[in-house]
């Protein structure tokens, strides 16, 4: 009887092993971990569609980050939850915003860590859509100047990087030129590549973001597209990104492999708020192994493609990455 002379199972045989000839590896320096922040003082908030998640205070919002920056995370992304909301989404750019506030004082605490700030009005707006709104319609060029100046605010109160969600055609462009007449020269993450995607109804609940009326297919990009993934990324890119984005990750792992083989900048994945409900919901249920599957999902993101990776799993993950 003839034997193989290749049997790729001698490098699977031991644990040691296999950490040694191991392609892709997970570090918490991988990761970027968001944070809901909200008025108040002492208030952490759990999110009940993501156990574990919480809404924070500016003040346990500092502590939050320590615990992060302790266990080897570099960065931040802030989502803001305003006390009060209007048609323009004001406070999203008003120098005493919440995440201008909670900004100032991070940088206090954990000047060390990297701070974004994700720039979006949906959060700020009392329909909860993304941009202005006018005759049931999101206007587009209205809302770039509202964009550039939650960007330049967030730039002036302490954020290191600037973020911007909405997917209006041009923001990129107009942000990059206010922080250029701000003598701002804060680097851009663009999320280039954003979905209209089914995975986000608990973001929408922690964020108290869900649109008040219609959708978000008609700015957010149709889940059949990968062409056009690549069309985005090239636009942010040539209005003055210097990182991109691929949202959600899980999903479109696709995507995010082709944008990697595209381009010679960052390249950034969310793992979002249904893909960790999923996780979350399965293991409380005992249907899977929930810390493995934490690490699976990720390294799966990290093998496609992503340099960085947005995800609410990122401290449970350095925490396993640590055992």
């Amino acid at each position: 009887m003839a034997f193989p002379i290749h049997r790729p199972r001698r490098l699977r045989r031991t644990e040691t092993l296999r950490r040694m000839v191991r392609e892709t590896t997970l570090q918490p320096s991988d990761f970027i971990y968001p944070l809901f922040v909200k008025e108040g003082r002492g208030e952490r908030v759990p999110i009940a569609s993501m156990p574990g998640v919480f809404n924070f205070s500016v003040d346990t919002a500092v502590e939050e980050a320590k615990t992060a920056r302790d266990l080897g995370i570099p960065a931040l992304i802030l989502f803001g939850i305003p006390a009060r909301k209007d048609a323009q989404g004001s406070e999203a750019y008003a120098q005493d915003g919440i995440v201008q506030r909670a900004l100032r004082a991070l940088k206090d605490v954990v000047p060390d860590m990297q701070l974004i700030a994700d720039v979006c009005l949906c959060e700020y707006t009392d329909h909860g859509h993304c941009g202005v709104v006018a005759h049931g319609e999101v206007q587009n060029d209205a809302t770039l100047p509202l964009l550039a100046r939650m960007a330049v605010s967030c730039a002036q109160a302490g954020a290191d990087i600037i973020a911007p969600s909405d997917m209006m055609d041009g923001r990129v462009g107009a942000i990059r030129s206010a922080l250029r007449d701000a003598q701002l020269d804060t680097p851009i993450l663009a999320y280039a590549a954003k979905y209209a995607s089914g995975f986000y109804g608990p973001f929408r609940e922690a964020a108290q973001s869900t649109p008040q009326f219609g959708d978000r297919r008609g700015y957010q990009m149709d889940p059949g597209n990968v062409r056009e993934a690549l069309k985005e990324v090239a636009l942010d890119l040539e209005e003055g990104a210097d990182m991109v984005m691929v949202k959600p990750a899980l999903a479109y792992l696709d995507v995010i492999a082709k944008v990697k083989e595209r381009v010679n900048v960052p390249v950034a994945a969310y793992n979002v708020s249904g893909e960790y409900a999923m996780v979350k919901a399965a293991a409380r249920n005992g249907w899977v192994d929930g810390d493995r599957l934490i690490l699976e999902i990720l390294t799966s993101i990290k093998r496609a493609g992503a340099d960085l990776i947005l995800s609410y799993h990122a401290l449970e993950a350095a925490r396993l990455l640590d055992t």
